[in-house]
């Protein structure tokens, strides 16, 4: 039987357990948006706040989505006191039929959106639809290749893509895309063995 990523999946996964997540923003985030100037950011399948919370802490005006209750409100837990010099708004929804506001952000950004191809290519195609003209568009995924690699990776072919299958998507008459490059770093596998893994990076700039 399939397993359903639902609002019921989520919350049990991050109620039963402490923080799942490192409590660090995802490196490709970091590599590429170091240099941008700040402006209105939507992080996508916000987690426990991570992203978010480095981005306000860069003068950026964030809104951090999730399906998990829970996991928001960690977040919240988490942003609380830092004293950003953005802002944070969380917001709960479910990404599989949620649409963000069109035109609306300088910086959409999905990390690690493992879904299967019927419900990826529509949210991305939403997620485009959400970046302002000359705004940014970050797409990272986990390479197809990880599901051999000994890292804890689902093991599913059909919620892996690379970043050039992210990129056919996007009109290149609306579109400059930047990179579509595989990046190699190293992970932690089955019983704490390292692994190396690859994360498919793809970076776009709607057109002004």
């Amino acid at each position: 039987m399939t397993q359903k990523f639902d609002e019921a999946f989520w919350n049990e996964r991050y109620g039963n357990e402490g923080n799942i997540w490192s409590g660090k923003p995802n490196p490709q985030l970091v590599a590429e948006v170091s240099s941008l100037p700040p402006g209105t950011a939507l992080d996508v399948g916000c987690g426990e706040g991570a992203d978010a919370i480095w981005l306000a802490t860069r003068g950026w005006r964030v809104v951090g989505v999730d399906i998990s209750s829970v996991a928001l409100a960690r977040a919240a837990g988490h942003a609380a006191g830092l004293g950003p010099d953005g802002s944070i708004e969380w917001e709960h929804h479910d990404l599989l039929s949620w649409a963000p506001p069109a035109g609306s952000f300088d910086l959409v950004s999905a990390q690690f959106m493992q879904l299967p191809r019927t419900d990826r290519e529509p949210l991305f195609d939403r997620l485009a639809a959400a970046v302002a003209r000359g705004g940014t568009l970050l797409v990272v995924g986990h390479a197809p290749s990880d599901i051999d690699s000994g890292a804890h990776r689902p093991r599913r072919a059909d919620v892996f893509y690379t970043a050039k299958e992210a990129a056919s998507a996007l009109d290149p008459v609306l579109w400059d895309v930047l990179l579509t490059e595989s990046r190699a770093r190293e992970s932690a596998g089955d019983g704490g063995r390292p692994a190396t893994v690859h994360d498919e990076v793809m970076r776009a700039v709607r057109l002004p």
